[in-house]
């Protein structure tokens, strides 16, 4: 690994591939920027789940090449006993997917991954996903294989098609939507990877979608997907792994936010490090505190006794440019990465069969916290600790700056090994670390370890059990993890919920998965006069020149008896708004009244509604829709009919035109294509009036196939219809 802060990245834009160099400077950058492949689904629970493919599938492991990360030297941060004792409540678990779950597993490892919102629990393994009811911990939902969420993508999309996993659900906490992802990579080589994404439309986690797949080409595997909430974008990163095989690096990238909250196209703009860097991760909200105004996204690494981190900022999505800098190096304690830097070193009870460490990279989460009076970041990865494995651990600090090392730990308080670990810290700065738990005496087990924000620095307290592994994993079978998850309860910031794997019995692809929860005593205990906000209808839609209004709720809890006053930000030009009443005492709703001008542009925006009270502030989040009512467009395409072979392309010309000032971006979908047929257009949206290509390419099916072309901008949805002969 390169410990200097100069990275060599390559900017794709289209096919102009143009080397740059990115320096620990602010430089704007236009990084690879493209659109995504969009639609809306119907409410989940209205959709029958589809059954994952039966047959054992070993997820291949792809480890990164990283020279010298298993540094040799002493640990210098190794904590062999607990330091203070662990006051949580009481630990409440049930299983998940998996053995005992009502689910048979048939890939490995499960890549176990959920998150928490305001009444559920969504948990996701590789290949299939689950809803379950917070409170009693019932599956309302599931399970249902991944690509379930994407069919209005349309049946022969490859976010449709496939179901390859490497999962991650999320919970926008500031938005109350659900954000789901997972790659389709069978058909890599011939229809390009993808990155599938869901974001739900409301807080149910059941109810409905907008879905979006971004393509990175027929060369570039986009391995190990891990995002994180980021108040201006919903950030990504990837380990590439060139035509599968040969890895090239971390790529970083950021959607857009608030397109795929309010269901419009939705750009990406992304950065491609050269191979010395790999298993990067991104930044992650916790907390209803944002970062400061104008803060970047962070991605951090690890380096030979070093953590690296990047910064993204200013990430303007319609000129697909950002602020891209680092990586800086933070210094930590000596330590080397476990199983001889990521291998297969972890023993069971009752065989011989050693399981995967995975430490070649650091373990999702990078949480971030605001706490009014400083920011954190903490995360964690596997080290070798004396004889065993033990945590290693973070918390970061003065971000904005120079980010430092505020404290630091590896814990190992026995012989034990512990790994695949998940960090967090709730409102008050009580940090917990989720892991896997193993030994040549002891089955694979799920525990976790904490400290309160006032126990000495570095130092973890007494372990605590959630689930103890009664089986070992066999068979051959070395694949555990990929990660786990560590999630804070967004209702009262303090509860945690963890889930990982386990063993109920000896074998293979018979993993069994625990959905755990706790809270420390230090916080929620007693009640902190609070309130929070709420705003309805989440979206409305008016002509330039018009209004409209929308309601906000103030909530208290914990006897708060404050006056809250109402702002707003992210209006557009020539629009502006007013409450009334401009405060609400204690409780009680406001009713914001938004005036747009004639000369407001068409657009979709994401509006943030702030509630202050003293030092307490709140926000919400609303969509104005502006869209000329006489504005509309029409499409036709010629020829209205093509004759092509089997497996041979053709192409159409899609045309746009507009009436009444319409000046909008319109995508395009095509549906009724015959079985392994693919459809694309270039450009893939047109600012209208103007003309895109539509190429198809036939697959093995033979006949005549008539085709519906979508267009789509805002609200508005027009079609015209060709035709597809597939001949000899």
């Amino acid at each position: 690994m390169r410990r200097n802060i100069v990275a060599v990245f390559s900017v794709i834009l289209g096919t102009l591939v143009l080397p740059i160099l990115a320096v620990a400077q602010n430089v704007t950058q236009r990084g690879e920027f493209t659109t995504s492949d969009h639609a809306t689904t119907r409410p989940l629970r209205e959709i029958v789940p589809l059954r994952e493919q039966e047959g054992r599938r070993e997820k291949p492991i792809r480890l990164l090449v990283r020279p010298g990360a298993t540094s040799g030297a002493a640990d210098g941060a190794l904590q062999t006993a607990p330091a203070a004792v662990t006051v949580v409540g009481s630990v409440v678990s049930f299983d998940g997917l998996g053995v005992g779950g009502g689910y048979t597993p048939n890939a490995a490892p499960p890549d176990t991954n959920g998150a928490v919102g305001d009444t559920q629990y969504v948990q996701w393994v590789n290949e299939s996903f689950a809803v379950y009811d917070k409170t009693t911990g019932a599956k309302v939902y599931g399970p249902a294989a991944g690509n379930t969420l994407f069919q209005a993508l349309g049946a022969s999309h490859p976010c449709a098609v496939h179901n390859d996993g490497d999962p991650i659900a999320q919970y926008d906490k500031a938005a109350k939507r659900w954000v789901m992802t997972q790659f389709s990579v069978t058909s890599g080589s011939s229809q390009g990877y993808w990155q599938c994404v869901a974001v739900s439309k409301t807080s149910d986690a059941t109810g409905a979608y907008n879905v979006y797949a971004y393509n990175y080409g027929t060369v570039q595997f986009n391995d190990y997907p891990k995002l994180g909430v980021w108040p201006n974008a919903y950030l990504i990163s990837f380990n590439i792994f060139n035509n599968g095989n040969t890895f090239a690096g971390a790529k970083l990238c950021a959607y857009d936010r608030n397109a795929m909250i309010a269901g419009t196209s939705a750009n990406q703009v992304c950065f491609q490090t050269s191979n010395a860097y790999g298993g990067l991760l991104p930044s992650d909200l916790d907390g209803a505190t944002p970062p400061p105004a104008g803060a970047p996204g962070y991605f951090v690494a690890f380096d030979v006794n070093s953590l690296l981190m990047w910064k993204m900022s200013n990430v303007n999505f319609t000129a697909g440019t950002a602020t891209f800098t680092g990586p800086a190096t933070i210094p930590v304690a000596a330590f080397s990465a476990a199983c001889s830097g990521g291998g297969t070193c972890i023993p069971q009870s009752g065989t011989t069969q050693k399981l995967d460490s995975l430490a070649d990279r650091l373990m999702y989460r990078l949480a971030y916290r605001n706490f009014g009076d400083h920011e954190a970041l903490v995360v964690n990865h596997a080290v070798t600790a004396g004889s065993s494995v033990g945590v290693r651990w973070y918390e970061l600090r003065d971000l904005s700056a120079t980010p430092t090392v505020y404290q630091q730990g590896t814990y190992a308080p026995d012989t034990n090994y512990r790994w695949m670990g998940s960090a967090a810290m709730d409102n008050v700065g009580n940090l917990a670390i989720g892991y896997s738990v193993s030994s040549s005496s002891l089955f694979p087990g799920i525990r976790f370890a904490g400290r309160a924000s006032g126990d000495p620095l570095g130092t973890l307290g007494t372990e605590v059990f959630i689930k103890d592994g009664t089986g070992n994993q066999n068979g051959g079978l070395s694949r555990w993890g990929d990660y786990s998850s560590l999630s804070v309860d967004p209702v009262d910031d303090c509860t945690m919920w963890y889930t990982t794997e386990y063993q109920q019995t000896n074998g293979s692809f018979n993993w069994s998965t625990r959905i755990g929860y706790f809270k420390f005593a230090g916080c929620g205990t007693a009640a902190t006069p609070d309130y929070s906000l709420s705003a309805s209808p989440s979206s409305q839609t008016v002509a330039p020149g018009a209004g409209t209004s929308y309601t906000v709720t103030v909530t208290p809890s914990g006897g708060f008896n404050g006056t809250v006053n109402f702002g707003v930000s992210g209006l557009p030009a020539g629009a502006g708004a007013s409450f009334n009443p401009a405060s609400v005492n204690t409780s009680g709703s406001s009713t914001m009244s938004i005036t747009t001008s004639t000369t407001t542009p068409i657009g979709s925006y994401l509006l943030t509604i702030t509630g202050t009270s003293g030092s307490l502030s709140h926000t919400t989040s609303v969509t104005l829709v502006v869209t000329n009512a006489n504005a509309d467009f029409v499409l036709s395409a010629t020829p209205s009919t093509r004759s092509v072979s089997r497996n041979a392309s053709t192409t159409y010309t899609v045309t746009v035109t507009t009436s009444g000032g319409f000046n909008g971006t319109i995508g395009f979908t095509v549906s009724g294509l015959p079985s392994g047929a693919t459809a694309s257009f270039n450009p893939p949206t047109v600012t209208a009036p103007g003309t895109t290509t539509m190429t198809v390419t036939a697959g093995r099916t033979r006949g005549t196939f008539p085709l519906t072309i979508t267009g789509t901008s805002g609200s508005l949805s027009h079609t015209t219809s060709v035709s597809l002969t597939v001949t000899r």
